[in-house]
């Protein structure tokens, strides 16, 4: 038995509605017309429906749909305007929200900070939200940035200039030739401050009165100034000689009236270079840098023939080059100048520094043997001429 014969159907329940066996193409046609009736509606008025009659003489092929209007201008000028005030005001609500946090998160001691979106992000003095003035650090701040905006675009303007090479190029010229001229002013004023020496600190005499001996090698030691540089003696008077002599070390300027040595009772005279042109010959062109910082009571030393001799500075004097005489007068003890050019890095002036004999005893001297040269004829050493100066001729 078939399990569904025993199911009931209720009397009140109507039955559901039987498939209709009609498959002739008129019925079929007629169901087509309608669900192209539907169709056309959405394509048309709906409050246009069209009469039952006019859907059954329907062709499909021959349908005609309403154009789509389309927006004009206007309206689409309007769609973008809320748009744009839409995200204005999202964005300015988000970042002023921001901002208010960070500002009361910040102490009272702290900076203020600018509460609005283009205050931060275009540097324009902006009042805050509360309508607070402008603080002075904020103000200060703002004209900072203004003022590096401004040269930013003038140095952008110049170096798009056709003239910034050229002009470049005429002040890396100037810079080179005031370089070559005068780098013994710009050089000997940074080795003042610089030991120009190599001197061993075993070799500094503590008393001076204690007789030591030395090496032959005759060598002039200033402990203040951290000087120890050879001594070159049997040197002419002349300026090529006194310049040639200064190439390797200090010379011995010997002229009538003072011409000793040490040991023998007369004035020694020594000179050398506080600063001479970078592109001169020779290891010692600032060895007198700093001879301006001797000071009466110093103690110099003279190494010579074996033997040390030791000075305390009693003078020091300025002069002209041409007062040679201030290098001659009478004298019962031995005596020692040193001579170099000031103000530093010029040749416009000479310094003498005198200094006394204090060991080995002075009366043990000898006294100097005499010469025959002219001192009219002599003029106190300098300094060789500058590159520039060379090349026009100078010697």
């Amino acid at each position: 038995m078939n399990p569904d014969d025993d199911k009931t159907t209720p009397a009140n329940t109507p039955l559901a509605p039987q498939a209709s066996s009609d498959n002739t193409p008129a019925a079929q046609a007629a169901a087509a017309n309608i669900i192209r009736a539907q169709i056309e509606t959405i394509y048309t008025n709906p409050n246009e429906q069209p009469l039952a009659s006019e859907l059954q003489n329907v062709n499909p092929y021959e349908r005609v749909h309403d154009a789509h209007p389309q927006p004009v201008m206007e309206q689409w000028q309007q769609y973008h305007s809320a748009w744009q005030t839409y995200y204005q005001k999202y964005y300015e609500g988000y970042y002023t929200h921001h901002l208010d946090k960070a500002k009361h998160s910040l102490g009272p001691d702290d900076a203020p900070l600018s509460t609005t979106r283009e205050a931060v992000f275009t540097h324009q003095p902006q009042q805050s939200v509360d309508n607070e003035p402008l603080t002075k650090d904020e103000a200060l701040f703002d004209l900072r940035q203004k003022l590096l905006s401004r040269v930013s675009e003038s140095a952008k303007k110049v170096r798009k200039s056709r003239h910034f090479v050229p002009l470049t190029a005429a002040i890396l010229v100037i810079i080179i030739f005031t370089f070559v001229q005068y780098n013994r002013i710009f050089i000997s004023n940074v080795v003042a401050y610089v030991s120009p020496g190599s001197i061993n600190p075993q070799n500094i005499v503590i008393n001076p009165s204690t007789d030591v001996n030395v090496t032959s090698d005759p060598r002039l030691v200033i402990p203040k100034i951290n000087v120890d540089v050879p001594v070159i003696y049997d040197v002419g008077n002349d300026y090529n000689s006194q310049m040639t002599a200064m190439e390797k070390g200090v010379a011995h300027f010997s002229i009538p009236g003072a011409s000793s040595r040490p040991g023998q009772i007369g004035n020694t005279v020594i000179g050398g270079h506080s600063a001479n042109d970078l592109f001169g010959g020779g290891n010692y062109k600032f060895i007198f840098a700093q001879l301006e910082k001797l000071e009466v009571g110093d103690s110099i030393y003279l190494n010579y023939q074996s033997k040390r001799y030791t000075y305390t500075i009693t003078k020091k004097e300025v002069v002209e080059p041409n007062e040679v005489n201030k290098l001659i007068y009478p004298t019962t003890k031995p005596v020692l100048t040193l001579i170099t050019c000031v103000p530093l890095g010029t040749a416009l002036q000479r310094l003498l520094v005198t200094a006394e004999q204090v060991s080995p005893d002075p009366i043990t001297s000898t006294a100097t043997p005499t010469t025959n040269a002219d001192p009219e004829t002599a003029q106190i050493p300098g300094s060789r001429p500058t590159f520039i100066e060379r090349l026009f001729g100078a010697e």
